[in-house]
């Protein structure tokens, strides 16, 4: 029997009422959120996603801008633009395009963003608040993650959940939020053991490993929740690390790739941009 698709659209679809009716309070207190877009560099795929979000804002009533930098650009320029965006009270929440120039260290420029305007939840400040149990902007796709399991009523507690991949973006910060619901979580990563062994014991099984079709059937647990993470181009189309074919017809609940994780995450990001203004009106 095949499986029962975890469809992202869907979700993404059920939140935007919630963050609609979020957007309005704010601008019934008179705020308005803006989102500041750094894109620094010729990257094609970060301008096509730069572009993309702003209309994304856009669709939702949030205004935003693009400021743009040249692939030469110094450190201490794009450092300044950070600076400047940081200390303005009209930005709400800032979204960098990586990857960066070559000549630019993503860390430096990262810790100079204010960790209540980074809507992409990449400071060492956020990262340590979602460690520590406290409130913050976090990731958007880890985030995604959950609201995908919140949408469809999946039940974390006593779980037994192996994520694939131990990345600060994803693996890391998805295991941590897991862990607040309750699952016995494992990470695995290219130095596990046995990797098979453990996967075939999963509850629920998130991949966020960036190999394409690296997760097969024989490592997947009878009627278990696949959570694919993964966005790889293979000939032309955009695949997951989950063989998904033969997946699907093993496990109880899987997500799609297109149409999974990643049509959720620009809702996440909507919402970090509004919960930056919320508290920027607490405050």
């Amino acid at each position: 029997m095949a499986a029962m698709i975890l469809d992202g659209k869907e979700v993404a679809a059920a939140l935007e009422k919630e963050l609609a009716e979020r957007l309005a309070k704010l601008k019934a207190k008179r705020y308005e959120p803006k989102l500041a877009i750094i894109l620094a560099g010729d990257s094609k795929p970060s301008a096509m996603y730069a572009s993309f979000m702003q209309k994304a804002a856009k669709s939702y009533g949030i205004n935003s801008g693009i400021f743009k930098e040249a692939e030469d650009v110094s450190e201490d320029e794009l450092g300044k633009l950070i600076t400047d965006l940081s200390n303005d009270d009209e930005i709400t929440g800032i979204l960098m395009m990586m990857p960066l120039p070559e000549q630019i260290d993503p860390e430096k420029m990262i810790a100079l963003i204010d960790p209540d305007k980074d809507v992409d939840g990449l400071t060492d400040m956020n990262a340590g608040r979602l460690f520590a149990g406290k409130d913050g902007l976090f990731g958007n796709t880890p985030r995604a993650v959950m609201a995908i399991l919140k949408h469809y009523k999946i039940e974390m507690n006593g779980k037994r959940v192996v994520v694939i991949g131990r990345s600060n973006v994803i693996g890391k910060p998805v295991s941590i939020m897991l862990l607040k619901e309750n699952a016995t979580v494992t990470i695995c990563h290219s130095h596990t053991k046995d990797l098979t062994s453990l996967t075939r014991e999963a509850d629920v099984l998130v991949a966020a490993v960036g190999r394409p079709g690296y997760v097969t059937a024989d490592m997947v647990k009878e009627g278990a929740v696949v959570i694919d993470v993964g966005i790889n181009r293979v000939n032309g189309k955009t695949v997951g690390d989950v063989d998904y074919d033969n997946v699907s017809e093993k496990a109880g609940c899987i997500t799609p790739v297109p149409g999974g994780v990643g049509s959720v995450t620009t809702a996440m990001v909507i919402e970090n941009i509004i919960k930056a203004g919320e508290k920027f009106i607490r405050d």
